[in-house]
């Protein structure tokens, strides 16, 4: 199991988050909330809050946005996940991700099989990158968001997780686009 590495100091980190949803509003928008409380509660900072309904275009146009916006080092999305015709979130990330985290996607539904079950196979739950910038795809529902959250993503992007973890390898992850001398 991982460790904190309390000699380390800790980087703090501007983390955008997207509720993708028709239905949701600033309101009711539980699983925004979790994910935002959560993010500060760590010591990160809420860079860019926002909700979008279920159409692909408009998801993708706010994350080239936001990953365009160098203030920004990680996006977590919540909704847009599922199966049915309006979930579209996973199509948008497609569009713009250079890389795929797979185990990302793998391990939210491992621990999601342990609270609920063969449902976790409805799941699209994915992560990547693009332009140097994290990008998360988590299910809409609040027990989710604390799931991803707590169970992966706080210490993920904690620098003094040990063994390993995504924040120091963010100074690397634009590396493929620096001209070979």
């Amino acid at each position: 199991m991982g460790r904190i590495d309390e000699s380390r100091t800790f980087i703090a980190v501007n983390i955008a988050v997207l509720t993708v949803s028709d239905t949701r509003t600033a309101a009711n928008d539980t699983s925004g909330d979790t994910l935002a409380a959560r993010i500060v509660a760590a010591g990160h900072s809420v860079a860019a809050r926002a909700i979008e309904k279920d159409d692909a275009a408009a998801i993708e146009s706010l994350l080239r946005l936001w990953i365009a916006d160098k203030t920004i080092d990680v996006i977590i999305t919540t909704g847009g996940t599922g199966i049915t015709g309006r979930d579209v979130t996973p199509e948008a990330f497609d569009r713009v991700l250079e890389k795929r985290i797979e185990g990302f996607g793998e391990l939210f539904r491992m621990l999601s099989y342990q609270k609920i079950g063969t449902s976790t196979m409805q799941s699209r739950a994915l992560g990547g990158v693009a332009a140097g910038t994290y990008l998360f795809a988590l299910p809409g529902s609040t027990g989710a968001a604390k799931d991803a959250w707590d169970d992966i993503l706080v210490s993920q992007l904690d620098n003094r997780h040990r063994p390993c973890n995504l924040v120091e390898l963010m100074p690397r992850l634009q590396e493929h686009l620096v001209p070979a001398s």
